[in-house]
């Protein structure tokens, strides 16, 4: 076998380990959000304002460099935990040279979120469980929580769209008070 082919396979080897090392970590493996997902959490965002947004678990980028893109005032934050999908979107983001994104290598429950103004996420269950749990334990700055398919238990949807696929998947929107928001 020629040495390329070795390179080759031993590559994809340990690319199939990476991803299935932090799925095993995490919970669940980088999937990405469908188009209409994307254009249903856009739809969300209208009237979130001007402040940052996090998007937790980033998977292959494709919302981060979506939104990054369509809200180019605002600060994009991302977190992805596994290795290679981290590394693509990182590339990616540096070809299209898109400076208002910044993605991280990280754990997003080990972040602080408190300057984020939007949450966005599109989890599973025990994911959306953490979210509420760390929610609850921390001080909130963010005023909205825009979540593909799986809710955040505990909180009251404010908004919500269901999308035309083949599940009629929701995204839903939450918003968050504080005092400041209670006088407007």
């Amino acid at each position: 076998m020629p040495v390329i082919e070795l390179f080759v396979i031993a590559g994809l080897m340990l690319i199939s380990v990476s991803i299935v090392w932090s799925t095993l970590k995490v919970g669940i493996s980088p999937m990405p959000s469908s188009r209409k997902a994307r254009n249903a959490i856009i739809k969300l965002m209208k009237d979130t304002g001007n402040g940052p947004v996090y998007e937790l678990g980033s998977g292959w980028g494709g919302l981060a460099l979506v939104l990054a893109k369509r809200f180019p005032q605002r600060s994009i934050i991302s977190y992805e935990a596994s290795y290679i999908p981290w590394l693509l979107s990182v590339v990616i983001q540096k070809l299209l040279r898109i400076d208002n994104l910044k993605i991280y290598r990280k754990d997003f429950l080990r972040a602080d979120l408190s300057e984020a103004e939007v949450l966005v996420c599109y989890l599973h269950t025990e994911g959306m469980q953490q979210i509420a749990d760390k929610l609850k334990d921390e001080e909130q700055g963010h005023r909205f929580l825009i979540s593909s398919t799986f809710a955040l238990p505990g909180y009251p949807i404010d908004r919500s769209v269901q999308i035309n696929d083949f599940y009629k998947s929701p995204v839903y929107r939450y918003r968050f008070t504080n005092d400041a928001d209670e006088g407007n």
